[in-house]
């Protein structure tokens, strides 16, 4: 033994503490160490410590052994089953946790990265919100910047540039806010606008030529036939294979021409994505704006204007073939994981748990007991 300090060998007790270290429990039964820690003094420095003890870390009142159980058991249970059942308290298992997350996430590394896709999310809708930034080819989040503006990709972008990292594709929506940020910072790679959000234009423009439809008729009849329709008009012709809901369709499109242009117009949209080449999509495309044009119909003219100004980002699809449809997954695995946390006190904790969502299932229940059955195979691995 030597000191610390200055690696002298000249060093003597000086007396003791006892410390009280938690443990893997044996079965149901909370378990403590009850330890004598001594002190050293070294004759060289004067410095007097205490001794290292190879079980535990630092000034932690838990063992690592129990440390290792606890993210074990995470894998398969939330902070407060955990915590209950191991006798702790949930800030000391979400710290575990979160100093592990931090060692394993504290810095994505985006070297390598080609493709990505960009999207928000609402951590609470209509006042706080974030911006993803997901490796398409791996499925994993590498960065994660605050609010959904422009400045909110900074960040990302310095990283960029700092590593050289040469992005080739980038998957977004129609956001004006992404659109300006990849055209200033990566005006090489080829931006692909996402074909669900392109053709969700034409979906609320039916959706608000519903709604007015419906609000003008006073017939009680007729209104019966459009009430209830919104799911019929939204979903893929072709999945309708009820008679009933068909004839239900087309006789509330009967009634309602600019409501029965903007639908057959939604319908042939889908057309764009389904042609051999760029050059034959090109031609469709234009004669898709041509056709909503001619309806006079202000809602599918300005779904027209928007498809003609972002042309060159729908047609890039036939460059490279993603989407951000990876990137909407992961932010429904966010709103499970933000259901079942009640949401996040800690901002950074929240982020590490993003970096890390690529590598486990998000459980959509949290009773511990009842889930993890075989709770023996952990604690034996894990005992002292």
């Amino acid at each position: 033994m030597c000191c610390p300090i200055c690696q002298s060998k000249h060093i003597v007790r000086n007396g003791h503490v006892w410390r009280d270290f938690k443990t893997v429990p044996i079965g149901h039964t909370p378990v403590l160490l009850h330890t004598k820690i001594y002190r050293i003094k070294c004759k060289d420095c004067g410095c007097d410590l205490q001794e290292k003890i190879h079980f535990a870390h630092g000034k932690r009142t838990y063992t690592a052994r129990l440390e290792n159980l606890v993210l074990d058991l995470l894998k398969i249970a939330t902070i407060k089953s955990v915590a209950e059942y191991l006798h702790l308290t949930w800030d000391t298992v979400k710290d575990i946790h979160k100093r592990r997350l931090k060692y394993r996430y504290g810095n994505p590394d985006i070297r390598g990265v080609k493709n990505i896709g960009i999207d928000e999310f609402a951590v609470r809708k209509g006042h706080v919100y974030k911006t993803i930034v997901v490796d398409l080819d791996t499925g994993r989040i590498i960065y994660v910047g605050d609010g959904k503006g422009a400045d909110a990709l900074s960040k990302f972008w310095l990283k960029v540039d700092h590593y050289g990292v040469v992005i080739e594709h980038i998957a977004t929506d129609l956001s004006k806010a992404f659109i300006a940020s990849v055209m200033v910072n990566a005006p090489a790679a080829v931006h692909v606008f996402d074909h669900f959000h392109v053709v969700k234009l034409m979906n609320d423009a039916i959706d608000k030529l519903r709604a007015r439809m419906y609000h003008e008729e006073r017939d009680l009849n007729r209104r019966k036939v459009i009430k209830g329709l919104r799911w019929l008009l939204l979903c893929n012709g072709e999945d309708i294979y009820d008679n009933k809901h068909k004839e239900r369709l087309d006789n509330a499109l009967a009634m309602n021409r600019p409501l029965a242009q903007a639908y057959y117009l939604k319908e042939s949209m889908r057309e764009i994505w389904s042609q051999v080449d760029k050059a034959t999509a090109s031609i469709i495309i234009d004669d898709w704006i041509r056709q909503a044009n001619s309806t006079k119909v202000p809602l599918i003219q300005k779904v027209a204007n928007t498809i003609a100004m972002y042309k060159y980002g729908i047609l890039a699809w036939y460059d490279c073939n993603i989407s951000t449809a990876k990137v909407e997954g992961i932010n429904n695995k966010i709103k499970v994981l933000k259901r079942n946390a009640y949401g996040f006190r800690d901002e950074e904790y929240f982020k590490l748990r993003l970096y890390a969502l690529h590598e486990r299932k998000i459980l959509r229940f949290c009773y511990f007991p009842t889930l993890f059955m075989g709770w023996e195979t952990l604690v034996n691995k894990n005992m002292l």
